[in-house]
């Protein structure tokens, strides 16, 4: 329905740096999931970080808690120089430990404070306290990366951006990750071909240890995209029958279509609006998805083009997500505005669409953006 328009850049994990494709970093890394952070001036190394240890008082003060999800990989950074109470009062704040006075009293129950070091730390939520202890006494790896994967990447896009960040291995590897079986996820159609993965990772900034391989590195994005799809009500999309992978397909065709975050629950509205009218969807992301193409109009005779993924020939949805739905998207299909709209086309420069009910309406619209260039 209207020019298919590529993300200009992630909106979830995104740092702002110019780089948004692909962010290296070696070392350390600071500044990343950490709040409330008491840091110190001093130009030390792990060393300096015990003499602060060292000097710290009794426990006084008010606990900081939080309810612990077991089983969740985090990325933790512990700037040079942090006493035990900011170290606690950081792995609180991940989500990595429950109490920050538990951690802070093992600390000094075990003398470690002299040992501790800081650095960049992947932790898993729930951890034994004497092991997360343990991990700090031994200090972190030596090589870290980041890689940001940016919404609506197609699956072959994705296994690129990953093989590039990790140096070690290919694209190839990572699509014999995909087949071998070593990577899961509940929501996996049947099939073990690399494409019913299509969608199925979810689009943020990860940080990896340099030694991580293909499998450890789709495996954790699979998880954060079952992760996050677990903390949605589906409710409302299961009342109108259809199931989460059906609303995760529907999240990837607004991602696709989307130029405004306020276009999205629009969109969403109109896929909804159609196949509830058993309408075809008329996507034209669709079509060149189908095609393997990106950045323009599809043809006439592009849209007669033969492909279960072709929403102008077939009924229904595609069989699987067109590309990496973000959070928006996902929210979007959820909780899609409440319209009658049936039809849509790009109208701004700036990405955003115009809606209309009736077709000749839209056709006015279409030719009206046509002559501007816009459409």
């Amino acid at each position: 329905m209207s020019a298919y328009r590529r993300p200009d850049r992630p909106s979830e994990g995104y740092d702002g740096g110019r780089d948004w494709w692909l962010i290296r970093a070696r070392g350390a890394i600071t500044g990343l999931l950490v709040a409330a952070v008491v840091t110190y001036a001093l130009v030390v190394g792990g060393a300096g970080l015990g003499n602060w240890v060292n000097r710290l008082g009794g426990l006084g003060g008010a606990d900081q808690t939080v309810e612990v999800e077991p089983g969740r990989t985090v990325m933790v950074e512990i700037p040079s120089g942090s006493s035990a109470r900011s170290i606690a009062g950081i792995l609180v704040s991940n989500g990595v430990v429950p109490s920050a006075i538990e951690f802070e009293s093992l600390v000094r129950t075990r003398e470690a404070g002299s040992l501790l070091k800081a650095g960049t730390y992947e932790l898993v939520t729930g951890t034994d306290l004497d092991e997360i202890v343990d991990l700090l006494i031994a200090g972190p790896p030596l090589d870290v990366f980041r890689v940001t994967v940016v919404e609506g990447l197609r699956l072959r896009e994705l296994l690129e951006v990953l093989a590039l960040a990790s140096r070690n291995y290919s694209e190839e590897d990572f699509t014999a990750a995909l087949v071998s079986g070593d990577v899961t996820s509940p929501y996996l159609p049947q099939g073990l071909e690399s494409a019913v993965w299509e969608g199925l990772f979810f689009p943020a900034t990860y940080e990896f240890f340099g030694d991580a391989t293909p499998p450890e590195m789709l495996q954790r994005l699979a998880t954060e995209m079952e992760r996050r799809l677990e903390g949605y009500d589906w409710s409302a999309v299961t009342a109108r029958g259809f199931s989460v992978y059906e609303g995760l397909v529907m999240a990837s065709l607004v991602e696709a279509e989307a130029g405004t975050d306020e276009d999205r629950p629009l969109i969403a509205s109109v896929i909804n609006n159609r196949l509830e009218r058993g309408m075809p969807l008329q996507i034209d992301a669709t079509v060149l998805y189908a095609l393997d193409d990106r950045g323009r109009s599809p043809t006439l005779d592009d849209l007669e083009f033969e492909s279960p993924y072709n929403t102008y020939r077939i009924a229904g949805l595609p069989p699987t997500p067109i590309g990496a739905p973000g959070a928006k998207s996902i929210e979007a299909v959820i909780e899609p505005a409440d319209t009658d709209y049936l039809f849509y086309v790009l109208t701004s420069e700036d990405g955003s669409h115009s809606f209309f009910r009736e077709y000749d309406d839209f056709l006015v619209a279409k030719q009206q953006a046509d002559a501007l260039g816009i459409g």
